[in-house]
């Protein structure tokens, strides 16, 4: 599977129109279905590779576009939610900096 290709385990014969935000390999266990003795074989089953982790983080992205970006009527959370995840990021990657800035109590 190269950058562009469709999944190796999608047939559009079977599936019909590609869906971006669909998970074409083979079905597993929901992690919330997932009992603590299990975790260990359930992350042993799971793709490590950075192109499972490309696909994962393409999935995630066009699930959220198509839940709250594409419908109609979209209302304003995308906005919300974009500047929320980017203060929240730019406090991370700031936070060595703001540490030095807090008020402490000398007594």
């Amino acid at each position: 599977m190269g950058f562009g290709d469709y999944p190796a385990d999608y047939n559009p014969k079977v599936h019909g129109p590609y869906d971006p935000a669909r998970f074409y390999g083979k079905a597993d266990v929901p992690f919330g279905q997932v009992k603590l003795g299990e975790i260990g074989a359930w992350l042993g089953r799971r793709n490590k590779t950075p192109n499972a982790l490309a696909g994962a983080v393409s999935r995630a992205w066009w699930r959220w576009q198509h839940k709250y970006v594409f419908p109609k009527r979209a209302g304003i959370a995308p906005f919300f939610q974009l500047t929320v995840a980017s203060m929240t990021f730019f406090y991370l990657i700031n936070y060595g900096k703001l540490k030095h800035h807090r008020n402490y109590k000398y007594h």
